[in-house]
């Protein structure tokens, strides 16, 4: 009894260290370095080398902690590898792949060996145990991130074969290292143990290969009817979790039992089981949808127990000691990375530029790789704490900067789609695409509002019959080309407004996102399913099926502020306005001398937006949001321009 409140005391006190270790991962983010640097640091000034606030007896009962996290990161190495995206560019990952996997492996691995006599924990070993513990560094520096590149992928917009390889390339890595790892661990554990390589060892390693397939299988059959289950994410979420945490406790019972019964051990590697099982869910499973969103919204929860953890077991004396074999080691996989990349990508005949720069995009280590290195500790006591200390160091160091080699690759193949950023010439200018009523309507309206507007229109017939008073120019337009971009003077324009059929509308946006930079982007949507796509450009999205209603929601909740909205008020407006002026810099919301009829409401900046008060610095490229008297937003926007 008093074992397991032990064991609850340390699981309220590693919660709050987990919470606290979440808000350190993102001031780590703040300053551009990874959240997972973050947790390990957490981890480790709480541990026992430390603060102690996680004892090494904590660190011990916290164990099934780990288990549950390393079955949780195979089954999302899994649901990384989709068949359909891979076709097309088979021939170069695969032999990118091939050299990858090569090169790192003899590599790392004598690197390892040779340096042995420098690495505390395999000093006075013998040379079969040397060569077991170099065997398994090799193969966990094999292991890529599927994750970083994605996000990296993501935030650059990048798309093109050299991107579509490197993704490729780095998903099915996250799959080999793991079967790479399960075979590397019955080599090692029959170095460490002395059994005879013959004809048998091939034997019992093919048994426990075929065995983890076949319990692969079996868990993707269970986890896919409860997937299909009637129950909600939280449930089914945990017991996919404690199935997960089940194969760790049959793998460990079949060792067991077999060392007792047999002249050989029966190892099943764990991880492949959760990685075979998500495997054939993802590909085979109708399921598939809902088991990515779940380990899409899990993962950030078990990631920062996982690495808190690991955080709290890293040994900082062997830290401090193998810092200078990190680094050799850091060196060895870039070279290694350099010579499978380039090799591999000659041999598939890609072009030379990407073979050059392609070494740059699988530097990046994280969650597979520190997963091994605690699995190591989890089948081998014997190495205890001290081997995965020393890989984690590497891992660390690859973790912070193969983001930024990445990003430079993407940048020299010419693959990143980024906006551009726009220079603002002190005129505002709007370009509106379109060629029915409303668009002459939003035209007529946002030259009432001391707008310079352009109405683009790929129809020759149209024009501005009808409107009394047109302050604006009408251009038509043959095309929807960069070209004509260029021609309508669009990197000027503040503003652009598409209110054409979607697929046109979105090479607009595009257009404009990429080569102007432009600040705003404003769209008329006409198929729903077009949301996401328009949405990942920045576009502010129009839905008439959905603006009405909204529009008529807020009559009701709030009518004093919607006829503003509609710039129905009478002598009353709300607009953004840029901080432009440099003298404003720095200043506080309270100390600004702004009429008395208007109201700061709330800056936008850097993506997010800040509900003032009198305190709130002002700082350039703020978008500030005033209500007020028209005449009075007049001086207002006098006072924050240039």
């Amino acid at each position: 009894m008093a074992h397991y409140q032990s064991i609850a005391l340390f699981v309220v006190a590693f919660a709050v260290v987990a919470l606290a270790a979440r808000q350190v991962g993102d001031i780590f983010a703040h300053f551009k370095l990874p959240k997972i640097t973050g947790y390990l640091f957490t981890g480790l000034l709480t541990g026992p080398f430390i603060l102690n606030i996680i004892s090494e007896e904590a660190v011990q009962s916290l164990r099934f902690v780990d288990e549950v996290s390393l079955a949780f990161i195979a089954f999302a190495a899994g649901s990384e590898l989709y068949l359909p995206d891979l076709q097309g560019r088979l021939k170069s990952i695969g032999w990118v792949t091939a050299g990858l996997v090569f090169f790192t492996l003899i590599m790392a691995t004598s690197a390892v060996f040779f340096m042995a006599d420098f690495i505390p924990i395999m000093q006075g070993m013998l040379g079969t145990e040397q060569l077991a513990v170099a065997i398994l560094a090799g193969s966990i520096l094999v292991a890529r991130s599927p994750a970083s590149a994605i996000a990296i992928i993501n935030e650059l917009r990048a798309k093109g074969p050299f991107t579509q390889t490197a993704l490729g390339v780095t998903v099915i890595m996250d799959v080999f290292v793991i079967v790479i790892f399960a075979i590397s661990s019955s080599v090692a554990d029959a170095l460490l143990t002395d059994v005879t390589f013959d004809f048998s060892f091939v034997l019992l390693l093919i048994v426990n290969l075929s065995m983890a397939v076949i319990l692969g299988g079996i868990l993707a059959k269970v986890l896919s009817i409860t997937l299909a289950a009637k129950l909600e994410r939280v449930p089914k979420t945990t017991i996919i979790l404690l199935f997960g945490f089940g194969v760790f406790v049959l793998s460990t019972f079949i060792r067991e039992y077999s060392h007792e019964q047999f002249p050989f051990e029966i190892l099943i590697e764990p991880l492949l089981v959760c990685l075979i099982a998500s495997f054939m869910v993802n590909n085979y499973s109708k399921s598939r949808g809902e088991f990515r969103e779940i380990i899409e919204k899990t993962g950030p929860i078990i990631y920062i127990a996982f690495f808190t953890l690991t955080g709290d077991s890293l040994e900082l004396d062997i830290l401090i000691a193998t810092w200078p074999i990190a680094l050799v080691l850091f060196g060895t996989r870039l070279a290694a990375i350099m010579l499978g990349s380039f090799t591999g990508g000659v041999i598939a005949g890609d072009p030379m530029k990407h073979n050059r720069f392609r070494w740059m995009a699988f530097v990046t280590q994280a969650g597979v790789a520190l997963g091994l290195a605690k699995e190591v500790a989890v089948e081998f006591p014997e190495l205890g704490t001290a081997f995965a200390t020393m890989i984690i160091s590497v891992v660390v160091l690859n973790e912070i900067v193969g983001p930024l080699f990445f990003k430079y690759a993407i940048n020299q193949v010419g693959e990143a789609h980024i906006r551009k950023t726009q220079v603002f010439d002190g005129v505002r200018d709007a370009i509106l695409f379109g060629h029915d009523g409303p668009t002459l309507a939003l035209a007529q309206q946002l030259c009432a509002h001391n707008w310079v507007v352009k109405v683009a229109s790929t129809n020759p017939n149209f024009n501005s019959a009808g409107i009394d008073q047109c302050d604006f120019t009408i251009h038509h337009i043959s095309d929807l080309s960069l070209e004509t971009l260029h021609r309508l003077d669009a990197h000027k324009a503040e503003v652009i407004v598409a209110m054409l059929p979607d697929e046109d509308s979105y090479q607009v946006c595009e257009l404009a996102y990429e080569n102007f930079g432009t600040e705003t982007l404003v769209v008329r949507l006409n198929d729903p399913q077009n949301y996401k796509r328009f949405r990942e450009l920045g576009t502010l999205i129009v839905d008439p099926r959905t603006a009405i209603v909204g529009l008529l929601v807020h009559f009701v909740r709030s009518p004093a502020v919607a006829p503003m909205l509609l710039g129905a008020a009478e002598n009353q407006d709300i607009i953004d306005i840029e901080v432009r002026d440099p003298s404003l810099h720095g200043v506080r919301v309270r100390d600004l001398r702004l009429p008395l009829d208007t109201l700061i409401l709330s800056i936008l900046r850097e993506g997010h937006t800040l509900i003032t008060h009198g305190h709130t610095r002002l700082q350039l490229g703020d978008r500030v949001t005033v209500v007020g008297s028209i005449k009075s937003l007049d001086e207002v926007l006098l006072r924050f321009d240039a």
